[in-house]
């Protein structure tokens, strides 16, 4: 449990007389003394998060700061890539997956502690492209067929087997029944953030993002999408898990009850999440 850091002083009756040096030296080492308690009690956790969470960890890391006093210190990447890293022996505290499988398979190796795990973001999937007009608020751009005739060369996903929001788009090319017509034209990102690079710098037409990506772009700049309706594919329920290494520290176990606060969870909605 996170203990509150200072005590205030609250002289019950003032003389007139000017204070002694005792007094001052009072004052200062009451001063002093909760200035260490600060410093021994604030920690620092680190976190293996995944890569569409980055843009959203941003508002939420220095509210954490502020209420906490923790550091924390992020690494992004894909989920798969960041469980090979926690296999490896990477030094984290923490993993918020872009998934439910990998922080399971972590409890089950005995990796990461069993009752510590919680659902704290389900994401979007959107299909966008930056030009204005090319997808259609149906997303019929991906039915027509006639990609080449619409200078599509290319539709960006990421990397299903190591991102679960390129499983989701691949689920979602399935539904429709385009997932072999697609292939020719599809490109892999290593994560969503790569994914959507190759769509902003247009090296690819259109492609399947976070809906969370889509809104930290200024309006003016959002270009055409369509949000897949969640039917179409599984639930992209990241889960957070304490890893062994964050157990006996208290700025992980801080970290993870943010996550679940009021504050923090509707700053996760307000970055495009359900």
């Amino acid at each position: 449990m996170y203990k509150t850091r200072s005590q205030f002083f609250t002289p019950q009756l003032f003389s007139t007389r000017r204070p002694s040096s005792s007094f001052y030296t009072a004052i200062f080492s009451l001063c002093f003394a909760a200035t260490l308690s600060f410093s021994v009690q604030a920690e620092q956790v680190t976190a293996a998060i995944a890569a569409n969470f980055a843009g959203t960890m941003k508002q939420l890391k220095p509210l954490f700061k502020q209420q906490s006093g923790h550091s924390l210190v992020t690494s992004f990447a894909s989920s798969g890539t960041l469980f090979a890293q926690i296999h490896n022996g990477a030094p984290f505290d923490v993993f918020l997956s872009a998934d439910k499988q990998r922080p399971r398979q972590l409890i089950k190796e005995g990796l990461a502690i069993a009752d510590s795990s919680f659902i704290y973001a389900t994401g979007k999937l959107v299909l966008w492209s930056s030009q204005p007009t090319l997808i259609d608020p149906e997303g019929n751009v991906l039915r027509t067929g006639h990609w080449q005739q619409q200078g599509i060369r290319h539709i960006a996903i990421a990397n299903p087997k190591t991102a679960p929001y390129g499983r989701a788009a691949m689920q979602t090319l399935q539904t429709l029944q385009l997932l072999d017509v697609t292939k020719p034209y599809r490109v892999t990102g290593q994560n969503i953030a790569q994914t959507f690079q190759f769509i902003a710098s247009g090296n690819a037409q259109l492609g399947f993002i976070a809906h969370t990506q889509l809104l930290a772009l200024p309006k003016n700049e959002r270009g055409s999408y369509w949000p897949v309706p969640k039917e179409m594919h599984s639930p992209i329920q990241q889960m957070a898990v304490m890893l062994n290494r964050g157990h006996d520290n208290s700025a992980a176990g801080d970290f993870l009850k943010f996550l679940k606060s009021p504050q923090a969870k509707a700053i996760i909605r307000a970055e495009g999440y359900y």
